[in-house]
């Protein structure tokens, strides 16, 4: 015979309250929070944060921004490509990413002259 309840974890303490999709998210979230992450610095998984945003790596002792649930998160990637592409050049998948912003640039200006050329040659028929 199975098992009519699960183990909820860490969201046991809110018993059957605020719904089954809200309880499972809050876990994950809260997950998320208590894991211990890789340092930046001296690569050992020891970081965990110390409040909204400020993450510590308890074995060097570095300190450093993050997002809330965790210390790295897309932006902060982002941010990072960007900034390793200024001081060591740029990867191959950066050309990539570069080439087809450029190439969407180029057609939307296109479609902007022929837009302007159609609505210029219209004014002086009239």
């Amino acid at each position: 015979m199975s098992k009519r309840t699960q183990k909820t974890g860490a969201t046991a303490r809110y018993g059957s309250r605020y719904g089954v999709s809200v309880r499972q998210r809050a876990g994950k979230a809260l997950s998320r929070l208590k894991r211990k992450y890789t340092c930046p610095s001296c690569q050992y998984q020891k970081v965990t944060r110390q409040a909204a945003g400020i993450w510590s790596c308890k074995k060097c002792g570095h300190t450093f921004a993050g997002g809330v649930w965790e210390p790295y998160t897309r932006a902060s990637e982002a941010n990072h490509r960007v900034l390793r592409r200024g001081t060591d050049g740029a990867t191959s998948t950066d050309m990539t990413v570069i080439a087809q912003t450029r190439a969407m640039e180029y057609e939307k200006s296109l479609a902007n002259q022929d837009a302007d050329e159609v609505s210029a040659s219209d004014d002086s028929e009239e």
